[in-house]
């Protein structure tokens, strides 16, 4: 998929009516957005000495649900995001504020200055090249900085197949039950045959499909040589309530975040 596809369809499908906490297991779930945010916040705090503001880059804020949550643990956030509509909302939420919102339709963060954490929260498996992404993106980190990524799905070729089925079963009964039987029907019909409309919403949103998620062990490894620690933290989400706690318990992890802290000085 090229960028201009992807900005297309951020464009058509993140307008301003749009609820990114309905689809959203890291927003919908206040246990699962609980773990996450507090985890943001440390790398966050422990990038900096006590007594110091963090520079905090947030690429892709959506609406600024995290956001909120760096401005008020005493961060100066700069944000970028794609879609038109979901930048103003974001300018017009955060007028009052320090925060820097820039509209970034072409995808290449287009912002100035170091920073002390870059966190990208459900946005890498959306880019189309996310390790030439995150590559470029770990050259703005100030020496000591961390690179901060939680909600994107695991590599499918090393998940078990009883697990991937699971996952994905407990997803389509919650795709189900929200009165979209034939449409749901008719992106399993096509994923069976292992075919994917570049016309279709359904399919497009979970285009990371076609590439069989997010490599994240390529990830750890492009990290590696630039920080002293590279962390990935696997673990279950879904859309569905009832499938989380099922998941959480009794599946294995569909999903991972990383940590890649203190930024070594290499450039």
């Amino acid at each position: 998929m090229a960028l201009s596809d992807m900005r297309a369809l951020q464009e058509e499908g993140h307008g301003e009516s749009h609820d990114y906490v309905h689809g959203s297991p890291h927003l919908k779930h206040p246990e699962l957005r609980s773990w996450i945010t507090e985890r943001i916040l440390a790398t966050v705090r422990a990038s900096v000495p006590p007594g110091t503001r963090p520079r905090v880059l947030e690429v892709g804020a959506g609406h600024g649900s995290l956001t909120e949550h760096l401005l008020e643990a005493g961060a100066q956030v700069v944000v970028t995001e794609m879609s038109g509509p979901s930048t103003d909302i974001l300018r017009a939420r955060f007028a009052a504020t320090d925060v820097v919102v820039v509209h970034d339709p072409d995808g290449d963060v287009p912002v100035e200055g170091d920073f002390d954490v870059v966190v990208y929260l459900s946005v890498l498996h959306h880019i189309p090249d996310y390790l030439a992404a995150v590559e470029s993106v770990i050259g703005r980190l100030r020496p000591g900085g961390a690179f901060v990524s939680f909600q994107d799905p695991l590599w499918y070729p090393r998940l078990r197949r009883r697990s991937r089925l699971a996952a994905r079963g407990v997803y389509l009964a919650w795709r189900l039950g929200q009165g979209e039987f034939r449409r749901g029907l008719g992106t399993v019909a096509r994923r069976l045959r292992g075919v994917y409309d570049d016309t279709h919403p359904s399919d497009m949103i979970e285009y990371h499909v076609m590439r069989q998620g997010v490599d994240e062990r390529a990830l750890r490894d492009l990290l590696a040589p630039h920080f002293t620690s590279v962390e990935i933290l696997p673990y279950f989400s879904t859309q569905s309530r009832a499938g989380q706690r099922l998941g959480r318990r009794a599946i294995a992890p569909n999903t991972f975040g990383l940590v890649a802290a203190g930024r070594t000085d290499l450039r």
